[in-house]
């Protein structure tokens, strides 16, 4: 294997260890439920790397949060041979299904960050920073405060893709959504067994409505900013760091 070995980068006492060992325990069947978990899974993890804008011969340092099995990031790597990518998240287990996948890259091209994002700092600099189904567990305190770090770790020009959920923008919405995916993830043929794993993770949820999340990211200073997709609450939105700043 030629990638390099999963290393913990200040992943502290703080991380949160109910999370952590829910998707540890998950990881093994992650990709294989998410399929049916996902009403939308085909456009929900091929639609971000459309609206990527940057060239497909590009260099890019590629920097993804809460990484888990490394889905989204393989889709950036085949789409851009030359990328270099950061994955980040705080559950070994999913980390090394993400190892697994990227196995025969070459040396180098892909690191593997233990590290809980929201607590510790990001370093470096990158031209494309992205999340997939990770920052919906954060409080609204703690989205704030990451969408100020993603945007102090983004190149001018760069930009910020998250794939993620939002709770409905009032109660009748939610309900809709809640209903919603349960009936289309019945239908799915899913076993009792993923649905109760799932819901399990789901109690860790601490989503917020899309519209608050628009509004966070400009007062960040992000620009550009678009909801690009949205199927009940799964939602896809981006934010670019002005070419023009100082910080």
């Amino acid at each position: 294997m030629s990638t390099s070995p999963v290393k913990s980068v200040g992943a502290s006492k703080r991380c949160p260890v109910s999370i952590r060992k829910l998707f540890d325990d998950s990881a093994a069947r992650y990709d294989l439920d998410r399929q049916r978990l996902i009403p939308c899974y085909h456009d929900f993890y091929n639609l971000p790397l459309e609206i990527i804008p940057f060239h497909q011969d590009r260099e890019l340092r590629v920097l993804d949060l809460g990484a888990g099995t490394g889905l989204f990031s393989a889709g950036v790597a085949a789409r851009y041979p030359r990328a270099r990518l950061v994955l980040v998240d705080i559950a070994p287990a999913m980390l090394q299904v993400a190892e697994e996948r990227f196995a025969g890259y070459d040396a180098g091209r892909v690191v593997f960050q233990l590290l809980d994002y929201a607590r510790q700092p990001l370093k470096g600099v990158y031209d494309l920073i992205i999340s997939a189904l990770s920052i919906h567990h954060l409080t609204d305190g703690d989205k704030k405060a990451l969408f100020a770090k993603i945007y102090r770790s983004l190149e001018p020009g760069g930009m910020f893709i998250n794939a993620d959920q939002v709770l409905g923008e009032n109660a009748v919405a939610e309900k809709i959504y809640k209903c919603r995916w349960l009936q289309k993830v019945r239908a799915s043929g899913i076993s009792e067994e993923a649905l109760d794993a799932a819901r399990k993770r789901m109690q860790e949820d601490k989503m917020s409505p899309l519209s608050s999340q628009l509004d966070w990211l400009g007062k960040a200073g992000f620009d550009d900013i678009t909801a690009w997709y949205q199927y009940y609450s799964f939602v896809i939105y981006s934010g670019t760091k002005p070419l023009a700043t100082n910080s």
